[in-house]
């Protein structure tokens, strides 16, 4: 085998993240390592990447065992992790990004550029990415950091490459290009290691599997001999009901608007005209490329309107200041929490109550025991599981962080929410979590705006359903007219061809 893992135990103080997990490897496979947040998956892989020493345990790599296991030790025994947050500098060019570290140098000193760039190029055309590797990054769009990292990957032709949540802002013309060329790449015996709360894509991609559970080795297997439920079942250890959420509960919504949007036009999106009610969950779906997210964030101010008009149940907003928006009662869960969400020098307290101190605190003073108390009351409601909540938000797994995202803005209790891909790399737990808790504030009046591109989360929490299509509106369904086959075919156009 290409990899054993022998008995790693990790601690982070008080908190035991690993319990004695043995995990292996074979040569030329994909192996799916799955676990909810915080079950141990992403510590285990910086123990092997050499970011973190384990307590107890030990690596073996083709047999031979490893002892004080660093990154560039890793980088040696070619293993590469490509992390769920990019880690790609915005200021640099892709080629400068791939070869960041380990640039090729002439004269002892000065770095090869032009054999950088063509290499960069090659690896990228190879993926058929159409990146141009003397593109600056930061004018890349997220996918597209994501395909750079991949090929980072690639690029010193590693024999194991870890992938966590590699697909999360993937469109699934991009994933079927990854998985190509992860199939490709295994034919000549490299191995990976692939993370992913997406069902659907292990049992498509992977080879075999290993569940963590709390830090502990649950199980590992063959994939093909079980089923999603099955797996789902040794993720969270206990069965969920897979049925509609919303399942014999009443509807919540009235006559009352709650916003009301007209003509909405913005970058990538035009004339777009919708109204939200009390109560109601709106879901807003479409393709990567389609204009939902940039009309999420248009609808609250962080990106600009350029025409249209928008309106609360207290009148016309003027759309100019993100604070009076807050305060005329909206609220946004943004997506990508690393980029948009979290401020990662701050504490998870202090993260907790940034809206509140945006919108609604009126003293000069911060009084701790408030900020103590309005904590403790959102941890409690949304389990947030948190060592110390003084800790760096950074400090807790991904959806722990996304949780502590979504209780900041209950503290400015809006009457609206725009909901940006609230539940993007989070585990199925704290995915259930954030429905059960979006049709709750339904439930207590609240308007819900939902933007998702997972089907799952449509069918279990809209009431109505709008599908963008190049920037427009495609469609509107109702709860009864909604179905994954309907949205596919108004999202990808196919509406279009068969009306002519």
């Amino acid at each position: 085998m290409i990899l054993e893992m022998r008995n790693i135990s990790k601690s982070f103080g008080a908190v035991q993240a690993l319990k004695d997990v043995s995990f292996d490897v074979q040569p030329g496979e994909i192996h799916g390592l799955l676990g909810e947040n915080g079950a141990g998956k992403t510590t285990l892989m910086n123990v092997l990447a050499g970011t973190f020493f384990q307590d107890y345990g030990k690596i073996f790599i083709d047999g031979q065992e490893v002892v004080g296991m660093t990154p560039r030790k890793a980088a040696e025994k070619k293993i590469r992790f490509i992390h769920q947050e990019l880690n790609l500098c915005n200021d640099l060019t892709v080629f400068q990004n791939m070869f960041l570290g380990e640039e090729y140098t002439r004269h002892a000193w000065k770095v090869d550029k032009k054999r950088e760039l063509l290499q960069s190029q090659e690896v990228l055309d190879s993926m058929d990415t159409r990146i141009s590797a003397s593109t600056t990054v930061g004018d890349l769009d997220t996918a597209q950091k994501q395909m750079v990292e991949i090929a980072r990957a690639l690029l010193f032709s590693s024999e194991l490459i870890i992938m966590d949540e590699p697909t999360t802002a993937l469109n699934n013309q991009e994933i079927e290009k990854l998985f190509t060329i992860m199939t490709t790449f295994k034919k000549k015996g490299v191995s990976f290691i692939y993370i992913s709360h997406k069902m659907p894509e292990l049992f498509r991609i992977c080879d075999r599997y290993t569940v963590l559970r709390d830090g502990a080795f649950i199980q590992s297997g063959i994939l093909r001999d079980i089923d999603e439920h099955y797996a789902t079942e040794l993720l969270v250890g206990k069965r969920f009901v897979q049925a509609h959420l919303k399942e014999g509960l009443p509807s919540y919504v009235t006559d009352d608007v709650f916003l009301n949007v007209q003509g909405a036009s913005g970058k990538s999106f035009k004339d777009i005209s919708f109204t939200l009610h009390k109560g109601e969950i709106v879901v807003f779906t479409g393709l990567q490329g389609s204009g939902t997210e940039e009309l999420a964030t248009a609808l609250f101010g962080a990106t600009p309107l350029e025409s249209g008009r928008v309106e609360t149940k207290d009148g016309l907003l003027t759309m100019k200041n993100i604070r009076d928006i807050m305060q005329s009662g909206i609220g946004m869960i943004p997506r990508n929490r690393k980029e948009r969400g979290i401020l990662p020098d701050m504490s998870i307290r202090n993260n907790n109550s940034l809206a509140y101190f945006a919108a609604k605190h009126r003293g000069l003073f911060v009084h701790r025991k408030e900020e103590v108390d309005r904590f403790e009351k959102n941890r409690k409601r949304l389990d947030i599981k948190v060592a110390n909540a003084m800790n760096p938000i950074t400090s807790l797994s991904g959806g722990n962080q996304q949780k502590v995202i979504v209780s900041r803005w209950l503290e400015i209790d809006a009457d609206v929410y725009i909901m940006d891909n609230p539940t993007q790399g989070i585990d199925v737990g704290a995915k259930y979590a954030i429905y059960k808790l979006v049709i709750e504030l339904a439930s207590q009046g609240k308007a819900i705006l939902f933007f998702t591109n997972e089907y799952p989360e449509i069918h279990h929490l809209a009431d109505r359903c709008f599908v963008l299509y190049k920037g427009e509106m495609a469609a509107e369904l109702s709860k009864e007219e909604i179905s994954e086959v309907a949205i596919m075919e108004y999202s990808t156009g196919t509406h279009m061809e068969a009306h002519g």
